[in-house]
């Protein structure tokens, strides 16, 4: 049961979640919706830049690994709009060129998963709180 009175940490924050894993995409968007967060949720590259220009989110929590458009395609092309959501990219590949990359293309925050979600909000809170 969630306590009703706990402050909401991410409470009216716009989060889109882009992972073609349903099972870590559902885990990710019910743990920050359970902490207030208005989220949307997308499984592929090109979904997620769609949202990203229609309906600009505050925060994107972003798979590297995407069906259509590499999560690395996607960073690029959201940290090009007129007002770029922050990025946080969530990979199993644990090579520090990838990270390396992932910064040079500006993105805000880099997790490996397994993702842990205590680590994600206060990463998420920590960001939107900048």
């Amino acid at each position: 049961m969630i306590d009703q009175t706990a402050e909401l940490r991410l409470k009216d924050k716009k989060i889109l979640i882009v992972d073609d894993d349903r099972e870590v995409l559902d885990s990710m968007d019910l743990a920050l919706q359970a902490e207030g967060a208005l989220t949307r949720t997308c499984t592929d590259g090109n979904s997620a830049v769609r949202v990203c220009e229609s309906d600009p989110p505050q925060l994107v929590v972003l798979d590297m690994m995407l069906p259509k458009r590499s999560g690395f395609l996607v960073l690029e092309k959201v940290k090009r709009l007129t007002s770029p959501p922050l990025v946080v990219m969530v990979t199993a590949n644990e090579g520090k060129r990838h990270q390396q990359y992932a910064e040079a293309l500006g993105v805000d925050g880099y997790l490996l998963k397994p993702v842990r979600i205590e680590r994600l909000i206060t990463l998420a809170m920590d960001l939107l709180d900048k």
